[in-house]
């Protein structure tokens, strides 16, 4: 009987936990709605902050920009007005204002065309893509000057 009675410990004890467990798991798949709605909600309610923020800051940037766009102007006016002054001409004057600023613009469309090969994600791209290498033959021995990159690129 004692042998009889040791064999069966064991397997009411897995017998209880194996209902243990089905209880936690049931209990836990009956909380799992209220604990997703909860953070559903929190996400919500954060991403109508967040909007809200989002729609002031662009208010306050049109602001900004306006305000300094007429500083910029007020000071290229007081500039040609200043060089009016001295004698010359108002066309004269007018053109080192008009050259400063087309430098300036070739400068900015400049740093916006490098900024644009950014949006590809180029990096992510390079890691997720399979490259040549992974796709050839066993057999074929890598070109341990080829960088994986096109030429010109």
């Amino acid at each position: 009987m004692a042998d009889g009675t040791r064999s069966e410990a064991p397997g009411g004890e897995s017998a209880a936990r194996t209902e243990s467990f089905i209880d936690a798991l049931h209990n836990l798949l009956q909380e799992l709605p209220g604990l997703v709605s909860d953070r559903v909600e929190l996400f919500a309610l954060e991403l109508g902050r967040a909007g809200s923020a989002l729609a002031r800051i662009v208010a306050w940037v049109v602001a900004i920009a306006i305000l300094g766009v007429t500083a910029w102007l007020a000071l290229w006016a007081g500039v040609v007005i200043a060089l009016v002054g001295l004698g010359l001409h108002w066309t004269l004057a007018l053109l080192p204002v008009l050259l400063i600023n087309l430098v300036a613009v070739v400068l900015a469309l400049k740093r916006v065309q490098y900024l644009v090969t950014r949006l590809s994600l180029p990096a992510t791209r390079r890691h997720l893509t399979l490259s040549p290498r992974a796709t050839s033959p066993p057999d074929s021995a890598p070109n341990p000057h080829d960088d994986g990159h096109a030429p010109g690129s």
